[in-house]
């Protein structure tokens, strides 16, 4: 019952319950899950304790419900973009754009989600949202299968790896961003934000397309 609970927080939220989760998801990124309490949501979000209480009845709910309110649309998105009347090669590199352009922009949620994840004391329930994320992963699959039936990408295709690919080269040059900021010359956050969605994000497309093609 909880988990139905959960998944409608997900699907149906109210613009107050939205701004808690912005506020939640702000505070949380810069000060820890330990560090941030209900007080400091309310106060920051201008809202009582109660309403907090009501809405999502404690703190760890309240995480859950946040790393479902990110991701739960990324599918609909997905299958949208898949809808269209494009070459696969045209969707790979919406998949990339969006997928990058996605994860850029909730860059505090994978943050928390990757130290939260790996705490095994916290009694945070991430079912769901793994669930959430194999169900992303199949659209995917899906499609990669499409094509190589297609005969357009290759058999030897490590599906399951070309995510992290994505993440993995975003993130290393995000978490490394002063270096870059200095290699590249990038003068401030907007020169960084037009970098990942021009030069980085066109890399990365480069990249899946060389792995959907290359035979081994």
């Amino acid at each position: 019952m909880q988990h139905d609970h959960q998944k409608c927080i997900a699907v149906s939220l109210n613009d107050k319950q939205i701004q808690i989760l912005a506020v939640a998801e702000e505070l949380i990124a810069k000060n820890g899950f330990d560090g941030t309490s209900v007080r400091d949501i309310a106060k920051a979000a201008k809202v009582n304790i109660a309403m907090i209480s009501y809405y999502f009845g404690s703190k760890d709910k309240l995480l859950e419900a946040l790393f479902l309110y990110r991701i739960s649309d990324f599918r609909m998105v997905l299958e949208t973009v898949l809808s269209q009347d494009l070459s696969f090669f045209e969707m790979m590199d919406e998949i990339v754009a969006l997928t990058i352009k996605r994860i850029h922009k909730n860059r505090r949620i994978h943050k928390i989600v990757n130290f939260e994840f790996s705490n095994g004391t916290r009694d945070i329930d991430f079912d769901l949202y793994v669930n959430q994320k194999k169900e992303n992963l199949l659209v995917i699959d899906n499609f990669i299968k499409k094509g190589q039936e297609e005969g357009v990408f290759n058999k030897n295709v490590n599906i399951q790896m070309l995510t992290p690919t994505i993440l993995g080269t975003y993130f290393h040059f995000y978490y490394n961003k002063r270096f870059y900021q200095s290699l590249l010359e990038l003068e401030d956050d907007q020169a960084i934000d037009n970098y990942v969605h021009t030069t980085l994000t066109q890399h990365v497309q480069q990249t899946i397309k060389a792995v959907l093609t290359n035979e081994k």
